[in-house]
């Protein structure tokens, strides 16, 4: 079976644990997802599971992922497809739910998109402090000096500047599963995770 699940992020909240401790926890929606495909290593030249998440309406796909989602069986085609390796007796189109993979306790890793921050300065994108802002200096949220000398001449790529920020791939690795809720579909995963509330995320175990 697959080492991961794909889900979506609700948000965060507080629960207590068993020692009566107070716990920042992340809300995920996990699963259940069907497998759309088995790739082997005779025929794609590696071992992968790809799972598929989500109900969407046929028009909004193309008839090259319809026919994708009908090779494999499914009635009803996804939103949302991801691969996974490391799996075991996965079936084409079997349905993959929240307590055949994860358990209490488990050590997982959730990666998503994080939040985009826009065009933003040193400061808020790098942790830059800025100059005095006192006795007319002039000098506060900007970058200092970018330049060499004479030789090269030149501004040295990868320097630390103003830029978008956010809206990249993001991995949060050393959660721990504090609570599941397989009624709803529901893992609380200590920490927080990256990604807006509603986004797509993918989960999974370490070890």
């Amino acid at each position: 079976m697959a080492k991961g699940l794909i889900g979506e992020k609700l948000g965060m909240a507080h629960i207590f644990n068993n020692e009566g401790k107070m716990v920042t926890v992340t809300v995920l929606r996990v699963g259940p997802c069907v497998v759309s495909q088995v790739k082997t290593s005779a025929n794609d030249g590696y071992d992968a599971i790809q799972l598929a998440f989500d109900d969407v309406k046929e028009k909004h796909l193309t008839k090259a992922e319809l026919g994708h989602f009908k090779k494999a069986g499914l009635t009803t085609p996804k939103k949302h497809i991801v691969e996974f390796k490391g799996f075991e007796g996965a079936t084409l189109g079997s349905e993959v739910k929240l307590e055949d993979v994860f358990a209490l306790n488990d050590t997982v890793k959730v990666s998503g998109t994080s939040k985009g921050k826009g065009t933003q300065g040193v400061v808020k994108r790098h942790g830059f402090a800025g100059g005095p802002a006192g006795h007319g200096s002039r000098f506060q949220r900007h970058p200092g000096s970018i330049g060499s000398n004479t030789t090269p001449g030149r501004v040295f790529k990868g320097l630390k500047m103003g830029g978008r920020m956010g809206s990249e791939q993001s991995t949060v690795r050393n959660l721990k599963v504090v609570k599941i809720d397989s009624d709803s579909s529901l893992v609380f995963v200590s920490g927080s995770v990256p990604g807006r509330e509603r986004s797509i995320i993918t989960i999974e175990k370490i070890g």
